[in-house]
């Protein structure tokens, strides 16, 4: 297993099948901080799920097509950074995160993905990274800023929201603008 540090007190891992039990308390934790900005697909509402969902992103980590890691803080799993897609014929993935609310503030999503991009960029031959989210999502724009992305546009009510239609903005560093 490796584990890079994040900070003094937090590190980036791998996250594993095996680790269902420890996802899904982190996802109770947070689930209705992140409601509003993950897809009904990520979200776990028991073992067996939080299972699924892990064994998803194993599989496509094998199948070169995607991947997760987990934040842990003092030993607590408290987020993550994610590809929700790679794919290196194209040259094109799309990262994203969660976080529980007790855990933001302290850069903790910035380093995880800056790790990952780098990553990509420097190891896989990715062209271009995307960070897809909520328009309103403030506090993940506010990391696309911080990773050095620009905005690309916005997809107006693209997906259907509790309040209505919700727009998207996309977000992208390219491999020659990268700098990690």
């Amino acid at each position: 297993m490796f584990a890079l540090p994040l900070t003094t007190d937090a590190e980036l891992r791998p996250l594993e099948p095996w680790h269902a039990d420890e996802f899904l308390a982190n996802l109770d934790r947070c689930r209705e901080h992140i409601a509003p900005w993950v897809g009904a697909s990520f979200v776990a509402t028991d073992a067996e799920s939080a299972r699924k969902v892990l064994q998803n992103y194993a599989d496509r980590w094998a199948r070169d097509d995607g991947g997760i890691w987990g934040i842990w803080q003092r030993g607590t799993l408290v987020g993550g950074v994610l590809f929700v897609s790679l794919n290196v014929n194209t040259g094109v993935c799309e990262a994203g995160c969660w976080l529980e609310a007790g855990a933001e503030g302290q850069g903790l999503v910035t380093r995880a993905a800056r790790v990952i991009i780098d990553w990509a960029i420097r190891e896989r031959g990715i062209h271009r990274v995307e960070w897809v989210t909520n328009a309103k999502n403030e506090r993940s724009i506010a990391v696309a800023r911080r990773l050095g992305m620009r905005c690309d546009g916005t997809l107006r009510e693209v997906a259907p929201g509790p309040d209505g239609r919700i727009d998207m903005e996309i977000w992208s560093v390219l491999a020659p603008e990268w700098k990690p």
